[in-house]
């Protein structure tokens, strides 16, 4: 986990869609917050939207911001006084279907990984929309069947999605946890969150993840470019399940 002043909750449930707080710091581009449902943002997730709830207001939070070791809520509204208690909801519809995308995301990297030994060069993705890159010399339409049929039989297994924190020495005793091409932790980050999808990948993660393979839907490879020599990008959509 991070050494931020605000607690993120998301880091411990993502499933949690609301939590009652009370404010710390009022800045002039939004909230700071004693803890926060609002997941920060961050591998290449988007940062949560939603509301914050005082004073008979609804007040929009169309995203967050870090300054410093700060995390803020950035709104344009009218703002909520200095230790006051709000509730804070996120757009849960939003949030799931980033989950759903997120771990679509970990499927394709841990397939790739399996089957053809080669790291993540890149990665970004919004609700149900998502790419990733990887370090290969050539992509064809037959690689991109064989992986969708790969993952299809992934997401199909149900596999349990688990989340825990380890002290950095021993989480980096894990093989291959880091899957990108450069290391992205920060060496000062001193407990490392893992994320497992139990029998396929273990990564090293802060984002926001389902519980299970199952609840993802249907993972579709829309496709395949060369974005340079040894960098070759998936594009994916995630959708309903049939």
């Amino acid at each position: 986990m991070e050494d931020m002043v605000t607690q993120i909750l998301a880091h411990i449930n993502a499933y949690q869609k609301s939590m009652k707080t009370v404010v710390k710091e009022i800045l002039s581009e939004g909230v700071e917050l004693e803890e926060t449902v609002f997941y920060p943002g961050g591998g290449g997730q988007p940062s949560d939207t939603g509301l914050l709830k005082f004073d008979d207001i609804d007040l929009n939070i169309h995203g967050m911001k870090r300054i410093g070791n700060q995390l803020i809520h950035l709104t344009d509204g009218p703002k909520p006084r200095v230790g006051q208690e709000i509730e804070g909801v996120i757009d849960w519809d939003r949030r799931y279907q980033l989950m759903r995308t997120h771990t679509a995301l970990h499927i394709l990297c841990g397939v790739i990984w399996r089957d053809f030994g080669v790291q993540v060069t890149g990665g970004n993705m919004k609700p149900l929309e998502a790419r990733m890159d990887f370090e290969l010399d050539e992509i064809s339409s037959d690689f991109a069947i064989t992986v969708q049929r790969a993952i299809d039989i992934e997401v199909a297994k149900k596999r349990e999605i688990t989340v825990k924190f380890l002290p950095r020495e021993e989480a980096f005793k894990i093989p291959d946890l880091i899957r990108t091409k450069i290391n992205l932790l920060p060496p000062n980050i001193q407990e490392v969150r893992i994320v497992e999808i139990v029998g396929l990948d273990i990564q090293a993660d802060g984002g926001t993840h389902v519980s299970n393979t199952i609840d993802i839907g249907k993972i579709r490879i829309i496709g395949h470019e060369s974005k340079g020599k040894r960098n070759k990008r998936l594009r994916i959509t995630v959708e309903d399940a049939d």
